[in-house]
């Protein structure tokens, strides 16, 4: 059955305005008239994930609600990264489809494991990315189950009013932030608009000029420098990026005698590497990152101080961890995140070394178990820099993986609990 207060939305023809209006489940149009498999744990995090922003805004507590009847384990849970583990150059890779049937309760013990997704990929909403995978992987998803690299960037809208966000297709970056609440949003193509000599090798297109608006940089100070996506004119964004970074306080055409007036730097993640439909592993933010260090230390003499999200940092998991502990506590009244957490990556620098630090730290309130698998940026041949708690060939291989380990413990804690009962009768 659907659940109360949640829409379910067709992933062929919602609109973005539909998307913003409320707690959704995105549907394949067959699934529309009849809930699928998927739909009790897609609902129940998309609650969760509405609950833990309202309680995060009003810093405590909320009235919680009556935990429902559910079939979903709160045992455990899996965290997925997307491309290279789910969908390889926009398509799903072969077992993907499977693995999240299995999950949702085909599987021979018919338990019904909760999961969400957890993505360095940015320049798109949540909920379009959500519409993405629900057509990609023909399944309910909700926008509450994603969180992208730049997700935690949210929590700037108080400190910051006057923002540039660079990356991303057009002026969709922009969408994203002010989704998030930022007041006044700035893109590349604005500053470009204003000033055509800014970039002298990129000239605006007219679809890019109409998504550009005018104003006066002369008059205005950029307080913080947000890299959402992967940036599409290295050359330009760079030049920009450097422009501020030496500037006195934000303000373009100015320059700084000391070089540490620019506004703070944040990057949505810090991968060097990505997987795409090419056969090799293409460049991502990271090595966007490091030209902008490398570039800002041979014009200044300095080391450019920047902040990034996404894996592996430890931010990226609390939160992840904070959903998933509130999802168990709507769900099945207990105020703690599931014990084992499986994530599934595919890359050794990001996916498995983030998982294996903040699963070790103090800072981590259960288990954190990395698998790596062999779809991806890890190829099998190859020894991974950082070591995964186990790897698989696929993400089917993965599922099945963390499910028997999980049926082994309880195995093996029935039968201590068992044994213990023995010895204390046979004291008696």
């Amino acid at each position: 059955m659907a659940r109360a207060g949640i829409r379910r939305l067709s992933s062929t023809s919602t609109s973005f305005e539909e998307l913003s209006l409320g707690p959704s489940v995105i549907v394949p149009p067959e699934n529309l008239m009849r809930p699928s498999d998927a739909h009790e744990t897609a609902a129940q995090i998309e609650m969760a994930k509405h609950r833990l922003v309202e309680r995060e805004m009003r810093d405590g507590e909320v009235t919680p609600p009556t935990p429902p009847e559910t079939t979903v384990t709160d045992q455990y849970a899996f965290a997925f990264d997307i491309d290279g583990v789910l969908i390889r150059g926009g398509k799903p890779i072969p077992e993907a489809i499977q693995a999240m049937k299995v999950l949702n309760g085909q599987n021979e013990y018919s338990v019904k494991v909760p999961y969400i997704f957890v993505t360095n990929g940015g320049g798109k909403t949540e909920q379009e990315r959500c519409v993405d995978l629900s057509r990609q992987l023909e399944l309910e998803v909700s926008p509450g189950q994603f969180i992208c690299g730049h997700t935690p960037m949210r929590e700037m809208v108080e400190k910051y009013k006057t923002v540039l966000v660079i990356g991303g297709e057009g002026d969709k970056c922009r969408t994203v932030a002010e989704g998030y609440g930022f007041k006044d949003v700035v893109i590349p193509g604005d500053i470009i608009k204003d000033n055509t000599a800014t970039t002298p090798f990129r000239k605006l297109t007219d679809d890019e000029s109409n998504h550009s608006r005018i104003r006066n940089f002369g008059e205005t100070e950029i307080e913080a420098i947000l890299v959402f996506a992967d940036s599409r004119d290295w050359a330009g964004d760079q030049q920009i990026i450097l422009d501020l970074m030496m500037s006195k306080k934000g303000r373009l055409g100015t320059r700084s005698d000391t070089f540490d007036e620019g506004p703070p730097l944040f990057f949505a993640h810090d991968d060097l590497f990505w997987s795409t439909s090419h056969q090799l592993s293409r460049l991502g933010m990271g090595a966007f990152r490091k030209n902008v260090e490398v570039t800002f230390k041979a014009a200044t003499k300095k080391d450019l101080k920047s902040t990034a999200f996404g894996k592996p940092q430890i931010e990226t998991f609390q939160f992840a961890t904070r959903l998933l502990k509130q999802w168990r506590k709507d769900v099945h009244g207990i105020d703690a995140p599931p014990k084992t957490v499986y994530f599934v990556g595919d890359t050794p620098e990001s996916d498995i070394r983030g998982t294996n630090e903040f699963s070790e730290s103090n800072l981590s309130e259960n288990q954190w178990f990395s698998i790596l698998v062999r779809t991806g940026v890890f190829q099998k041949g190859t020894k991974p820099q950082f070591t995964p708690n186990a790897t698989a060939d696929n993400v089917v291989e993965a599922v099945k993986y963390g499910i028997q380990r999980e049926v082994d413990k309880t195995l093996k804690a029935s039968i201590r609990q068992i044994s213990a009962q023995q010895d204390a009768i046979a004291e008696e």
